[in-house]
């Protein structure tokens, strides 16, 4: 059943008056634009962002959640939120400041009726909200249309997010408990300054994302584990994954150069750095929850590669390698490898490796033939293998 997600984002930041909580930046982002990436990935099919004012920050969250295809819009007050909110379809509410992880979304976003997500009262848990004497609300509730409507009637100048909790309370909403260790390890907390942001992104970041895409070949065997050990400083350090890809791109383009030159294996070696940073650069977009890329762009750097061993081979041969390559890598990133083992996929990071070894024996000419015939092997096994 498909809902809608309400996200508070009015509270100020511990750091200055004048800053929000949903500004603070967290996972290559704002705070509430991870949030709304992850109602989304629970299943939101459409996002309303609650704001007193209406900042430049959260202006520029919206567009970019709406240029990856996410429906948004920031509600100002109580008149427009009794106008946009669904009246057939519950919704998920999302504290302000609250970081939680994303298997409670989800399980919070599959639930029926009115439901919340709460911890028992502790230390770890004081800055959450008090619903009771022995719990305090997680940052998490799905709310049933005639709850949030009848608390719109009634709500005045009340926080909308706290009264609507309190109503669920009242009218025996059911409750998920979080598990203590989720609070203590940083999986659900409530940040108020960038400082706390910081830490909880740390834990987040290192637990990694619960959907990164598959890879075949050397692409999942070397290169994605590299890439999520390099992947957390980066974001930490507020690198951008767009910029890593356009990194990416321009080493391929430059070891086009020695290759021309008479020397492979040292444009095939800035290749192999090449394909590793396109790989860092979907890990990035793994973490901050943004959709993979499947378009041209995602191609860029591979194309090179191929493109290198077009002009390291000068023959027909390495030609027909690399359209068989450019087949399997497109197969591949688009998940149209059927049940085929990642060992299976014959990718141009896989045959790239291949060349430099051989080259280094000086079989080079006799690494393209190798190459060429386990990509045939590699397409027949995606073809013939039946699907789970």
């Amino acid at each position: 059943m498909s809902f809608a997600a309400i996200l508070s984002a009015s509270r100020a930041s511990g750091d200055s008056p004048a800053g929000l909580r949903a500004s603070l930046y967290f996972a290559g982002q704002t705070l509430v634009e991870y949030q709304a990436r992850q109602a989304a990935q629970a299943g939101a099919d459409r996002i309303m962002i609650l704001v007193s004012t209406i900042t430049p920050a959260l202006s520029q969250a919206v567009d970019r959640l709406s240029a990856d295809g996410i429906a948004v819009a920031l509600v100002r007050d109580m008149v427009s939120m009794v106008r946009d909110a669904p009246r057939d379809s519950d919704v998920l509410l999302v504290a302000d400041g609250a970081i939680v992880a994303q298997a409670h979304y989800d399980g919070i976003g599959a639930a029926q009726g009115n439901a919340m997500l709460v911890t028992d009262d502790s230390r770890a848990s004081a800055p959450f909200e008090r619903i009771d004497a022995g719990q305090r609300w997680a940052g998490l509730a799905r709310i049933s249309p005639d709850l949030l409507f009848g608390t719109l009637d009634m709500i005045g100048d009340w926080d909308l997010a706290l009264t609507l909790v309190r109503t669920g309370v009242q009218r025996g909403a059911r409750r998920v408990t979080v598990p203590q260790d989720d609070l203590l390890e940083g999986r659900v907390a409530l940040v108020e300054s960038q400082a706390q942001a910081d830490l909880v992104a740390q834990a987040v970041t290192a637990a990694g994302s619960s959907r990164a895409h598959a890879r075949g070949g050397i692409e999942h065997y070397l290169l994605a584990p590299l890439a999520r050990i390099v992947s957390p400083p980066l974001m930490r350090m507020q690198v951008p994954a767009l910029q890593v890809r356009i990194a990416a791109i321009a080493l391929g383009a430059v070891a086009l150069v020695p290759i021309e030159l008479g020397w492979p294996l040292t444009g095939f070696c800035l290749l192999l750095g090449a394909l590793l940073l396109s790989e860092i650069s979907d890990r990035l977009g793994d973490l901050a929850l943004r959709a993979p890329l499947t378009g041209w762009f995602a191609f860029c750097a591979p194309v090179l590669v191929l493109a290198a061993m077009v002009f390291a081979g000068s023959t027909t041969l390495a030609a027909d390698l690399a359209l068989l390559l450019g087949i399997l890598m497109v197969a591949d990133r688009w998940g149209r490898t059927a049940a085929a083992r990642p060992w299976m996929i014959f990718t141009p990071g896989t045959a790239l490796l291949l060349l430099i070894l051989t080259g280094f024996v000086g079989m080079m000419a006799q690494g393209f033939r190798v190459a060429i015939l386990l990509a045939i092997a590699s397409v027949g096994t995606i073809l013939l293998r039946k699907r789970n």
